[in-house]
């Protein structure tokens, strides 16, 4: 394209003029730009602020296994695994596969108390600025309208477009919306049933069940345009500012697919002026072309680029699931604290019963967080990590599937920085005083100028000596499970 200045001949703030008119110039060049599916192009992709500012977001794990509530949200694969304890609780339950399948919960997945006004209501509650439910998860139902299969919830099931109700209700009370896909395991996630006399071998739930391959064997080009498709679907459909995709995307003969839909994503970001966030597992995307997220596990240092922890309420299971048990709210606090800290955001998953219900459990460990970061979301939200993500004597889970088995302390303390301030967190409630070594003198950090607690008109009673920063204890701090000090430093 051509970017044309026009002047009216007239020399009066003509220079004003020349450098506002080359800057808009150069901003819609800029804004004209577009991304080719390929590795290259797709490096230039930059981490929207929003996703960078949100640190915590809400994922939601909710379909038709949510129905057998047994397990976990993998039931509809076990179930067809002869030997495991779903495929015994299965036949003594509900009777032979061949007799009744999994298809056979879609008519009593009824949701009929969903209230995605509620939901939202709550997940804003809880300090989330992100939201993100599951489209499709491996069990191959969508839980939105599609036109490539039948198998839906709007078609079937509960008869609602799921995904489109909450997509509007969360942009509505001013929350982002994005969503996941987990399509591409559907290609073996039904393969068991092949191996005894089940529904699964009948052809008329093929577009169901189907391919039902094995794991080992590359999906088919009609299955990775299948689920192209169906991800343009998704993108054009509803929008969505964040694309979560699981991890058997990383398969080698993907990659084209993988570059495709990026750079289509990316571009219809572009032209609907937002910026847009593509979440993926492992090596499926090389750095700095899309956000790395990391499965119920996090980082044990600052990473430069941008990334994300998934982790669920849920100990056992993401879906809904009679028995599962469930992280406290000081558990999920001290670890988003932690994750930020690192340069990471926390998608915090929870599954609700399949009448739309959400868990009591769950409830409550979502109000405490909101409770804790209304009082000290200044220190989380909109920050960037400091020099060094902190100090303290807890080592720091690492890894994907690295629950943090070792709860911290007081003494654990967590850095982030935003608008000239410094801020620490103790990951507990001190009662003696608190030793910030890295902001002693001979750290060399600085001269501190001041300390203010979060959330409290108390004055803080500090000193900066050689060795460390000390903090008296208060006798009554502002909040539970983590304490927030707003640091300033001479300049």
């Amino acid at each position: 394209m051509r970017c044309h200045i026009y002047n009216s001949g007239k020399k009066k703030n003509f220079t004003l003029f020349l450098l506002v008119a080359l800057l808009n110039c150069s901003l819609l060049l800029h804004a004209q730009e577009r991304y080719e599916a390929n590795w290259e192009s797709l490096k230039k992709y930059q981490v929207p602020d929003w996703f960078r500012d949100a640190k915590f977001g809400i994922f939601i794990h909710w379909g038709v296994y949510s129905v057998p509530a047994f397990g976990s949200e993998w039931y509809p694969r076990e179930m067809y695994q002869q030997g495991s304890k779903e495929f015994k609780h299965h036949v003594e339950t509900y009777g032979p596969q061949s007799k009744f399948g999994y298809k056979d919960f879609i008519p009593m997945f009824k949701a009929e108390k969903f209230d995605p006004v509620a939901w939202v209501t709550l997940f804003k509650k809880a300090g989330a600025k992100y939201v993100v439910p599951v489209a499709e998860h491996h069990d191959g139902f969508a839980m939105y309208k599609t036109s490539l299969s039948k198998w839906n919830a709007v078609e079937m099931g509960p008869h609602r477009d799921v995904v489109g109700e909450l997509a509007a209700e969360i942009k509505k009370q001013g929350l982002v919306f994005g969503l996941s896909s987990h399509r591409i395991e559907h290609w073996f996630f039904m393969n068991g049933g092949r191996h005894f006399e089940s529904d699964v071998l009948d052809d008329k739930y093929n577009e169901f069940y189907g391919p039902a391959r094995e794991e080992s064997e590359t999906p088919s080009p009609e299955y990775m345009n299948n689920w192209l498709l169906r991800s343009v679907e998704l993108a054009d459909k509803y929008q969505p500012q964040l694309f979560w995709f699981d991890w058997w995307i990383e398969q080698p003969a993907m990659d084209p697919y993988r570059k495709s839909f990026a750079a289509y994503y990316y571009n219809k970001g572009i032209e609907w002026n937002k910026g847009v966030v593509l979440n993926y597992k492992n090596k499926a995307f090389p750095d700095g072309t899309a956000v790395l997220d990391l499965e119920r596990g996090k980082l044990s240092g600052i990473r430069e680029m941008a990334w994300q922890t998934d982790d669920a309420i849920g100990n056992n299971s993401w879906g809904y699931a009679a028995g599962n048990t469930f992280k406290d709210a000081r558990y999920v606090i001290t670890n988003l604290i932690d994750i930020v800290s690192k340069n990471g955001n926390l998608l915090l998953n929870i599954g609700p019963r399949s009448d739309g219900t959400i868990t009591d459990e769950e409830t409550q460990t979502l109000l405490g967080t909101g409770k804790w970061l209304d009082i000290n979301g200044e220190s989380i939200y909109g920050t960037r990590p400091w020099k060094i993500f902190g100090e303290g004597p807890t080592e720091s889970a690492s890894g994907q599937f690295a629950d943090q088995k070792i709860p911290f302390n007081a003494k654990d303390i967590r850095f982030t920085v935003k608008n000239n301030f410094v801020y620490a967190i103790t990951l507990g409630l001190p009662v003696e005083n608190t030793m910030i070594k890295n902001m002693g003198l001979n750290a060399k950090n600085g001269i501190v100028e001041k300390v203010e607690m979060i959330g409290s008109d108390e004055k803080v009673k500090w000193s900066q000596k050689a060795d460390a920063l000390v903090i008296e204890p208060s006798k009554k701090y502002p909040s539970e499970h983590a304490v927030a000090y707003r640091i300033s430093f001479k300049k």
